[in-house]
């Protein structure tokens, strides 16, 4: 069973951080709420220690922007949103996954292949 969890995690280290820009690519997001909304995904549940470093290195990258916005119900949230760059990055990615997942169905005999 160590085996199926090192597949998980190995796939999800290679797509999480487009997952992250797919979430804020129309609605802005802040961090706890990300940690939040991955946790209800099977395969997918990650930890603040996980996410937070990723929203860091996105927004380096210029893939994220962030700011701060006052909340109702305690201290500022950073919120984080979509560059141009981040949205460019994503359509690659989107191609890419779709070409690189139908690949993978036919080699592996799903049957989903297109």
């Amino acid at each position: 069973m160590a085996e199926a969890s090192q597949l998980a995690t190995s796939l999800r280290r290679g797509t999480l951080e487009f997952c992250v820009l797919a979430m804020v690519e129309t609605e802005d997001r802040y961090g706890n709420e990300l940690v939040r909304r991955l946790g209800e995904e099977p395969g997918v549940a990650v930890g603040e220690g996980t996410i937070y470093p990723l929203l860091s290195r996105l927004r380096r990258s210029g893939w994220l922007e962030s700011k701060w916005v006052e909340s109702p119900s305690g201290p500022p949230r950073r919120y984080y949103g979509l560059t141009p760059g981040g949205r460019s990055a994503l359509d690659h990615f989107r191609t890419e996954w779709v070409q690189f997942r139908q690949t993978v169905d036919r080699l592996v005999g799903t049957g989903e292949a297109a």
